[in-house]
């Protein structure tokens, strides 16, 4: 079975990773590889296979794993927050296990190599789409806890999706930032906001940044973040901030000349 998995996984001079690569890449050991090898059949695979034993898809492993991602992240953000109100967890929960995020992890563990697909599913972009990587991702999850249960499965999470969890929440923090800034400047005839990414440290799997915010070429606002959007955002949060207290400042100031004007 695992050979042959191996030969119609790769054939076509593709370069052939090892479900030992993707071992390693995940950091766990499975006891079971059938176990890995469903969690990786894309329905479309299943589809195409013309043999008598039915082979199983990854749909029902995918099914799994979104329950184990659902309590292992809503623990963590509950133990994490315990300022946060059961809504705001359940906003930052829908984020961090959307498909956008889920994707992004299994892009870092470059799923999208080893995902068994048929070969128009493979033509037509399957091994980038995305709902296909949150899918195989969370089927990955599911796989791990079957083998190696609930502990083993957390540790697979924390590794992968905790790690940039701050970074997710901080792209939905400042969400709204950059566009209630341009709604501020056009309103007033300012024209169009621009950053400029004045700093940049850090090794290149661990980046920081700070960014500058310009408007009519004066800068109003500098942020900070580990990604230049995050950086951005608070950059916007800050000049929509300054530029509020100078509209006050100048608001005063005319209350003051029109109350000595009529004296």
């Amino acid at each position: 079975m695992l050979f042959d998995f191996l030969r119609k996984m790769f054939k076509g001079g593709r370069k052939e990773p090892s479900l030992s690569e993707l071992e390693r890449i995940l950091g766990y050991r499975f006891q079971d590889n059938a176990i890995l090898i469903t969690a990786l059949s894309h329905r479309s695979y299943v589809n195409s296979q013309r043999t008598e034993k039915k082979i199983e898809s990854n749909e029902r492993m995918e099914f799994l794993g979104d329950a184990v991602l659902n309590i292992v992240v809503t623990d963590y953000l509950y133990h994490e927050y315990p300022d946060k109100e059961e809504g705001r967890m359940s906003k930052m929960k829908s984020l961090v296990v959307s498909s956008r995020v889920l994707g992004l992890c299994a892009d870092d563990w470059k799923l999208g190599d080893f995902i068994l697909l048929s070969r128009s599913e493979e033509k037509s972009g399957g091994r980038k789409r995305l709902s296909i990587l949150a899918d195989a991702y969370e089927a990955v999850i599911g796989a791990v806890y079957l083998d190696g249960g609930i502990e083993a499965a957390r540790k697979l999470i924390h590794s992968s999706l905790m790690k940039i969890m701050d970074e997710v929440l901080d792209d939905e923090e400042l969400a709204n930032y950059k566009s209630k800034l341009l709604e501020y400047t056009q309103s007033r005839g300012m024209g169009i906001p621009s950053y400029d990414v004045l700093q940049e440290t850090g090794p290149e799997h661990q980046k920081s940044f700070v960014v500058g915010v310009y408007v009519q070429n004066q800068e109003w606002g500098r942020g900070g973040g580990n990604s230049k959007k995050s950086a951005e955002q608070a950059g916007a949060r800050v000049a929509l901030s300054n530029m509020n207290v100078e509209k006050d400042k100048s608001e005063t100031g005319r209350g003051a000349e029109d109350s000595h004007g009529s004296r």
